[in-house]
């Protein structure tokens, strides 16, 4: 389907002949037949297609030889998260597998193989974010569920794949491995020991605080996949940012120590980065703030401004630019206008001035900063790094030498590209 102006999201649409029948047991699906649907059920589909080449640039339909490609594209958008959502029925059960997908909504009778078909396109594990996968049934299905995953797996075999009660991972909850702490104790547990405003002094404490700043994010994975949780925070924003600002200036802290004390604390120490990525705050969120003081210059904005910054791994890096820019706003500002030139003209500022300094070669290095600016990544090894560094005789001091060079330049080329990237 077309993309929606208000949500933009966009949306899929696929089934084939037969796939309207409400069966139990799910059929192998055939993405080559289409003869048999209906015309009401083909136009429809056509439709549907139109949109999606619409959407696409492609040029699909509902013939025997389009029709296979159609799948075949759909399938790829999937996987590339190029789809948000995706209307299917009897399809994508088997030879498809993304691990992206996090929520499955179900309006069918399942069981058995189906049932376990079904549920299994989204309960694919793919980092710290996404352990499980959602599924929402429109249909009273629990019983089949239980069913399938006695004959499948064992009678006993529902508390490994279900979530437990959304009370469960709030109150926190026993089993025979012991107690497990939910999200209302770790809050209290974290106000308790590691009270905002109190420095976190001694290996130990950033040890412990770490662990249990990560017990926080991970059963907040869990819990925010329940309505229940909207509203049911026990914690400010404000006050999770800077939480999340110190569970930050560990991690800088010990990424900024040589290899030998880093092997010493993280033995038992395990950063949910792909956690904070989740909740990322963006730079769209800090304009809408600069706006707001730009009306009244409100202090209190400010200190919003600096922790959203301090609690944002991408964001850090910017802290700097971002300051420089409130600084010199007045009641003129175009806020999002003008933050465009300024990044623009400090980004081409600040290269001009890393060539200079390191005298790098000017045509490769710009090439190599806007490919990298393109693939979203700086690549450090390679001859791409190579061909922008300065002749070899310039460094002096043989092979060595130039490695320690090579490694300060890169240092300073990485720093540049996490300042602007994403801006």
């Amino acid at each position: 389907m077309a993309e929606n102006p208000l949500n933009s999201l966009k949306i899929g649409l696929i089934y084939s002949f037969g796939a309207n029948e409400d069966t139990d047991i799910l059929e192998e699906e055939n993405p080559e037949n289409t003869a048999g649907l209906d015309k009401s059920s083909r136009d429809f589909l056509d439709m549907a297609i139109k949109d999606y080449n619409e959407m696409f640039g492609t040029a699909y339909d509902t013939s025997s030889d389009k029709f296979q490609n159609y799948y075949k594209d759909v399938s790829l958008r999937m996987k590339n998260r190029e789809l948000d959502l995706l209307i299917v029925v009897n399809m994508f059960l088997t030879g498809f597998d993304a691990t992206t997908l996090n929520t499955l909504w179900v309006d069918k009778n399942l069981k058995y193989h189906g049932l376990i078909q079904a549920f299994s396109r989204t309960n694919r594990i793919l980092n710290s974010v996404k352990t499980y996968g959602n599924i929402i049934c429109f249909r009273d299905l629990q019983q089949e569920t239980e069913d399938a995953i006695a004959l499948f797996g064992n009678k006993d075999a529902g508390g490994i794949v279900l979530l437990k009660k959304y009370e469960d991972y709030y109150y926190g909850y026993d089993d025979e491995k012991g107690h497990h702490a939910g999200y209302e104790e770790i809050i209290a547990l974290m106000k308790e020991k590691f009270p905002l405003g109190v420095e976190i002094q001694g290996e130990d404490a950033k040890k412990e605080f770490v662990n249990l700043f990560g017990s926080l994010l991970r059963v907040r994975n869990i819990l925010t996949a329940f309505d229940q949780f909207e509203g049911d925070n026990q914690i400010t924003d404000r006050d999770l940012q800077d939480y999340q600002s110190n569970y930050l200036d560990i991690y800088h802290e010990l990424n900024n120590r040589d290899n030998r004390d880093k092997e010493n604390i993280n033995d038992d120490i395990v950063f949910e980065m792909e956690l904070i990525k989740q909740v990322e705050i963006n730079i769209d969120y800090i304009l809408m703030l600069v706006a707001k003081y730009q009306g009244n210059k409100d202090k209190e904005i400010l200190i919003d401004i600096n922790k959203a910054i301090g609690s944002s791994p991408e964001l850090r890096s910017k802290k700097e630019l971002i300051e420089n820019f409130i600084s010199n706003i007045n009641v003129e500002t175009k806020v999002d206008e003008d933050w465009k030139k300024y990044v623009e003209k400090q980004k081409e500022s600040d290269l001009v001035n890393l060539i200079e300094e390191e005298n790098l070669k000017p045509t490769e290095t710009r090439k190599f900063i806007d490919n990298s600016f393109r693939d979203g990544i700086l690549k450090t090894s390679g001859t791409d790094i190579d061909s922008i560094l300065p002749p070899t005789r310039r460094f002096g001091g043989g092979t060595n030498n130039r490695q320690v060079k090579k490694q300060s330049i890169i240092e300073k080329l990485t720093k540049f590209f996490e300042k602007y990237f994403g801006l």
